[in-house]
């Protein structure tokens, strides 16, 4: 009966609404006309989850590319949440230099778990950042399947044939023959 119990722990903490802390889901972000929004930036974390993801916000669209981030903004970034389908790369150094880390979709509440280097984490750390999602639309098309003629006539084709040394004036015949 013990072994059930850190299980049964595991799965209620999972039901409990706000463990994954006041951070938005990556599904939710999304401007006020509908579009969708890359990543949100946050100023503000704490060891209690359902107090990260607050303070001031940085909004980025896709395709934002901030190798300086406003002065009020660098060095202070202590949560993020990635929109789905969306990958934010962010630097410890201005210009995009220093130490780098792609966070792909999701919420990262607190920033202080993830390391940056031997002694470092990414919390207070960001001064560069990248953002960027694919288009909404269908990327490619698929190409519609070969009929089986096609795909005997594609299967015996070999390397091309080095071209015939006889020519018609050698032998006249050979443009009677029908393949």
């Amino acid at each position: 009966m013990f072994p059930l119990c850190p299980l049964l722990l595991t799965l209620a903490l999972a039901a409990v609404p706000g463990v994954r802390g006041a951070c938005p889901a990556s599904a939710d972000l999304k401007n006020a006309n509908g579009t969708r929004t890359c990543a949100k930036l946050y100023d503000k974390s704490d060891p209690y989850y359902e107090n990260c993801c607050a303070g001031a916000v940085l909004s980025l669209e896709s395709g934002a590319d901030l190798p300086y981030l406003p002065w009020d903004w660098t060095n202070v970034i202590s949560s993020i949440v990635v929109g789905q389908r969306c990958e934010l790369t962010v630097w410890s150094r201005r210009g995009k230099e220093g130490k780098s880390r792609k966070f792909s979709a999701g919420s990262y509440p607190r920033l202080e778990e993830y390391r940056r280097g031997l002694f470092g984490d990414w919390s207070n750390a960001i001064s560069s950042v990248y953002c960027r999602c694919p288009p909404a639309g269908p990327t490619t098309q698929t190409p519609e399947p070969l009929t089986q003629t096609e795909r005997l006539r594609s299967s015996f084709r070999g390397p091309p044939s080095p071209p015939c040394p006889l020519s018609q004036a050698h032998a006249p015949w050979i443009s009677q023959i029908q393949f």
